[in-house]
């Protein structure tokens, strides 16, 4: 039976995860934290996914979390995550996590922490989200510099962060594929007269409203014809069922004693 705690215990995924672990046969949820401003620090988690009881109280402290458990799944924020990264590390606990924001000095160090202990990371747990990610390489490679790629995406009123971290994602795969750097190509939004559209940029546009779960599509646009790759999420349960893959990938990595940064490539066999 692994042990599973989360942080961020009293958002959307943090609940969604307390549901999923709870009925599983193999996962057992045993700490779970989030900040303050939460508003249910002592509640118990199960009550606040929805489930019930199940003795397991919200704290305030990521240290104490992760010592009550072999895997800890994080969907907190950046800062979170790094205490996170350097708690597991130190307690020799395997992490997920789901956060999105983190900068280039965070992500170094989360890289670091994953030379002592298993790492997973990912801007979405969801199987279909990195099915698609794996069909915009292959089709960013095989379409070449003879079309132009946009890349769109909603999500609910709620979110805070633009363009969101899987279409970042989708467009470092896309430049990473086009062998060219991301921030010299990237164009965010357009408004006024920009003049034509500059050969070899990839263009983001976010939008926001109601209860919108995340949609994300990339336009292939060439002359006569267009293609597009679009994943609609329809719930949170299926980045729910990824990251419970991804508990138990790393799970296993902690019996055998194997180290280093994962990503959902790694769960689910996608793989160069």
């Amino acid at each position: 039976m692994t042990r599973v705690g989360i942080c961020g215990a009293a958002g959307q995924m943090g609940r969604t995860i307390t549901q999923l672990v709870t009925a599983s046969n193999d996962l057992q949820l045993t700490s779970a934290c989030d900040h303050p401003s939460c508003g249910v620090i002592s509640h118990d988690t199960g009550e606040v996914a929805g489930v019930g009881n199940i003795d397991v109280p919200i704290i305030e402290g990521i240290a104490d979390t992760v010592r009550d458990c072999d895997v800890l799944v994080d969907f907190s924020h950046a800062d979170s995550s790094v205490e996170a990264a350097e708690s597991c590390k130190s307690q020799s606990k395997g992490l997920v996590i789901g956060t999105t924001g983190l900068n280039d000095e965070q992500l170094a160090f989360v890289t670091l922490a994953s030379q002592s202990v298993p790492i997973l990371m990912s801007p979405n747990m969801s199987i279909g989200v990195n099915i698609t990610f794996k069909l915009v390489e292959i089709a960013t490679k095989a379409l070449g510099d003879d079309v132009d790629i946009e890349i769109f995406e909603i999500h609910h009123s709620l979110k805070n962060d633009s363009p969101s971290g899987t279409a970042v994602r989708l467009g470092e795969i896309v430049a990473d594929a086009r062998d060219v750097e991301l921030d010299e190509k990237a164009v965010h939004g357009r408004v006024g007269f920009t003049g034509q559209r500059k050969s070899g940029t990839i263009g983001f546009h976010s939008a926001r409203g109601g209860d919108i779960v995340g949609e994300h599509t990339v336009v292939y646009a060439g002359i006569g014809e267009r293609v597009e790759i679009t994943h609609r999420a329809q719930s949170r349960v299926n980045f729910g069922a990824g990251a419970i893959r991804a508990v138990r990938f790393i799970a296993a990595k902690m019996e055998v004693g194997e180290t280093g940064f994962f990503d959902m490539d790694s769960v689910l066999g996608l793989g160069a």
